[in-house]
Parts: C-alpha cells; structure tokens; sequence
C-alpha cells in the first residue's frame, strides 16, 4: 500500500512535513491508473480525478483550507496554510 501526496507547492510539501503526514512518494500529477486498492492519495484533487481514485479502492484525503479571494493563485508558504486552518478530510467521491 502505497500514500501519495500530490502536489506541486513547495508550501504544502512543507506543511505536511510540519504536520508529520506520512506519505510515501509526493508528485505534481497523479496517474490514477497507478493506484492500487488499499492506496491513499492526499491532495487537492479535482473531482473526477479523486471518483476515480475512490473507483480503484484507495482512500481519498483532501487538503481543506479556506483560502480568501486575495490570496488564491498564488504561493501559499506552511505558516499560510496553518493560519487558514488547512487539514486532510476523508472523502468517498463517486460518479453519478
């Protein structure tokens, strides 16, 4: 069993190395045709990548934060996310 982190912030690479979030192999992109059932994958996933993710049998744990108008699309640093409150959120995203 395998845990991704995905994503392509230096920032939240950092707050998960503050936060001691184990994972296994961090990447900017996920090919979800490598995930295996019994996988979690961390990140901000789109949400047919993430159904797609759940489909194969891994767990789902978003990175949630509320990130106000002023600051999105940019670089977030690990204080940034901590001051917003960011967390891992299970989910099960499933195609209708």
């Amino acid at each position: 069993m395998t845990t991704y982190f995905v994503t392509r912030h230096i920032g939240a690479a950092a707050w998960a190395q503050q936060q001691e979030i184990e994972y296994d192999q961090i990447v900017e992109h996920l090919d979800p045709s490598t995930v295996e059932v019994g996988d979690t994958v961390i990140g901000s996933l789109p949400t047919n990548l993430a159904a797609e993710v759940c489909k194969r049998g891994a767990k789902y744990q978003h990175l949630s934060l509320k990130v106000p108008k002023e600051l999105r699309g940019g670089e977030l640093s690990a204080a940034q996310l901590i001051q917003l409150g960011a967390k891992l959120q299970p989910f099960f995203v499933e195609e209708l």
